[in-house]
């Protein structure tokens, strides 16, 4: 039994959103080398986020709207997810009040200055994909 196009989206949406988060976080924690980890969580981040277009595209072949929405909608549950662990990242490390307050808005805040740029790169990329190879199987 095969899962509906609407189960498909969703499961990699969240599946790279939690993705992005474990990312953030976990390439957070060593205290040498920074930089590389920085720059390896780039990396990661960004085939995840090249994979995702591409399967949006390809595998799911949804419009350049829809597969854009997915994308972001990704992006911003992992950046919910990284505002999350900053915020209990911060009740561990004796934050002040106002600091604690600032890291609240960040729930808020971060889903959205990431989704905006994501969905306007992947729905730049998906137009793009779409001019260059034409739709896929004749959808």
């Amino acid at each position: 039994m095969g899962e509906s196009p609407g189960q498909s989206w969703i499961r990699a949406a969240v599946f790279l959103g939690i993705g992005y988060a474990l990312v953030g976080i976990i390439f957070a924690v060593p205290v040498t080398h920074v930089q590389l980890w920085r720059w390896a969580a780039w990396a990661s981040s960004a085939i995840g986020y090249g994979s995702h277009i591409a399967y949006e595209r390809f595998r799911l072949q949804n419009s350049p709207h829809s597969a854009a929405l997915h994308v972001a909608f990704a992006v911003a549950l992992g950046a919910f997810g990284l505002a999350v662990g900053a915020n209990i990242h911060s009740l561990y490390s004796g934050s002040t009040n106002q600091h604690a307050r600032l890291l609240l808005l960040s729930l808020g805040i971060w889903p959205l200055i990431t989704a905006v740029p994501a969905f306007l790169v992947a729905f730049g990329a998906n137009l793009f994909l779409v001019r260059a190879l034409g739709n896929v199987q004749g959808r």
